[in-house]
Parts: structure tokens; sequence; C-alpha cells
């Protein structure tokens, strides 16, 4: 009986253990709470950052000597929210005689070198990732050269996409049917702020007639840098750009609950002015109700961007 009892009293005490246990053990974090997660995510849904590209201190140096190695450290950062493969993103230097500085110097390098992919911001890391890059070269000065001051263009070319959902209300009953009975009122949206690249839909317009829904969606450069069509070849865009790749943004428009009519401009590249830019779409909408979905923008484009470091190569004293 005493027996009995014991055992039975060790089994209680292991329960109760257990019970602890797994009380005390922490919960599985989603972003550590549910708040934190839907704040990281609005940081990766917005922004107006693409990549951003610098120069590691004293890299390379204000002042060197000739038959000396030149030494560049480019450090590179994808700060916006769309990842980039290789072929996606390139740093050139340029603004040099190859003659002195040689040795591939201005050579043209993947920003995702040995780094494979270069990710945007997400939930999980909403600064983006990072990569370094070295440029290395030899820099000799001609006889009777003592020293040769040129300024180093960094240049960085990438291709990239921003995509935007604004959520707009349409009514194909719009005139016949009293605010008092809608679910929502079509009207302008406005959206500040970015879509987490350098360019992005600034505003859309809202317009019923009849059982048609017309948007004006504006876009905008909201970067530093130049605009490139995304057919330019990035990959030696300090040479190889011609006035027809500028200024251009690739777009594709969708929206589930209607049917496309069509969008201007019709070859689906707006061609912006002064940094702006406007497409305009027209849907069929079928239905009676007035109802909320969102309106499905998709950007393709390249950007072209650049700072210049100057240095001062002289003669090594014999």
């Amino acid at each position: 009986m005493k027996k009995s009892v014991l055992k039975s009293f060790v089994v209680i005490s292991l329960i109760f253990s257990l019970l602890f246990v797994v009380s005390c053990k922490p919960n599985v974090a989603a972003g550590e709470k549910p708040i934190d997660t839907a704040a990281a995510l609005q940081l990766v849904k917005t922004g107006t950052l693409g990549v951003e590209i610098s120069l590691l201190q004293n890299s390379p140096p204000a002042l060197i000597y000739d038959q000396n190695e030149l030494v560049a450290l480019v450090e590179v950062k994808n700060r916006g929210n769309h990842d980039l493969d290789a072929q996606d993103c390139f740093i050139q230097i340029s603004g040099f005689d190859t003659n002195i500085i040689s040795g591939g110097f201005n050579i043209p390098r993947s920003c995702s070198e040995n780094a494979g992919t270069l990710e945007g911001k997400n939930v999980y890391n909403t600064e983006g990732s990072s990569n370094l890059l070295e440029f290395t070269a030899n820099a000799y000065l001609p006889p009777g050269v003592l020293d040769y001051n040129p300024t180093l263009n960094f240049l960085t070319c990438y291709n990239y996409h921003t995509t935007a959902n604004p959520p707009v209300c349409i009514d194909p009953l719009f005139y016949q049917i009293t605010s008092e009975q809608k679910s929502c009122i079509p009207k302008d949206v406005g959206m500040a702020g970015g879509q987490g690249g350098t360019v992005g839909v600034s505003y859309v317009g809202v317009d019923m007639i009849g059982d048609k829904a017309i948007f004006e969606i504006n876009v905008r450069n909201f970067g530093t840098g130049r605009i490139l069509s995304p057919y330019s070849d990035i990959g030696n865009c300090g040479q190889a750009l011609e006035y027809k790749d500028l200024d251009r943004v690739g777009y594709t428009v969708q929206m589930s609950g209607g049917s496309l009519i069509d969008c201007k401009p019709q070859d689906g590249l707006v061609r912006l002015n002064n940094n702006q830019g406007k497409i305009v779409c027209s849907f069929n909408i079928p239905g009676t109700s007035a109802f909320e979905t969102p309106l499905m923008i998709d950007l393709d484009y390249s950007y072209v961007q650049s700072f210049q470091r100057p240095v001062r190569i002289v003669k090594t004293p014999q």
C-alpha cells in the first residue's frame, strides 16, 4: 500500500514538473510580437531607396605614389525590396587614363559578385543585404610626368522592379445610388513614401463613367539618379547608353475586380519628364454594387547613379 502511494506521488510530481517546464518555455517569436511583424512589413513595402554604394575609408587613398597598387573597396547595399541577381546590377569606375591606371580598374563588376543574390529588404531583414567589392589597379606615370590628378567616377547601373497595390473603390452605379447605401465611395488615392524603390507611384486618380473605371497613375522618380529603359545595356551603361534609353519605365496594370480595356501609353513604356510620368488605364466593371479592390501596378526599369572621388598620383622618388 505504501509503495502504491509512493508511486502515485512520484508520477504526480513528474507531471507537475513537465507542466512547469512547458509553461516556462518561451513562445516562438513572430518578429517578437505580431505588431512588430506588421511594422516590419510596413517598412518593407514602403521607402524610396534602391541600390546604394559607398567607399570604405581611405580606399582609395587621396594620394599614392606611382608604381604602387591602387585599391578601391566599394560597399554596395540593396536598400529596396527587390532582389538582385548577378546580371541585375553592375559597378564600373571611369574618368581616368587607362594607360596610367591599368589592370582592369574600368571593367564592370556585378554588385552581387561572390554573393549569389543581393537580397532586398524583407520582414526578417528590413535593412537589406550588402556586399563588398575590391577593385585593384597599377599606376604608372609616363616619363616626365610628375603627378596625375584624375577624378574617379563610380557608376552604378541596375535593373529594378517596384510593385504598388493601392486599394481603390469602384462603383458601376456611382451616379444612381446614394452614398449612404454603399460600402465605399470612389476617390483618388495619395501614395506618399514610395513602395520600396527609387521609382514608384505617387498618386492614383479614380474616375467612374458608367460601368467603366478610369485610373490615372502618376509615376515618379524619388531618387537622385537617372531612370533608364528596362531594355538598356546595364552591363556597360557608362558607354552604351542612347537617348532612347533615358527616362522610360515599363509597366503592367491589373485588377481582379474588372477586365482591362486598355492602357496608355499603349507600348507599355511611360516616358518621364521632370522625373514624373502618367499612365491611364480603363477597366470594365461587372456587377451593380460598390466594392474595394487592389489595383496591381508593376514598374520595370533600370537606374543609373554615380559619385566622384578625386585621387592624386605622384612620381615615386628615385
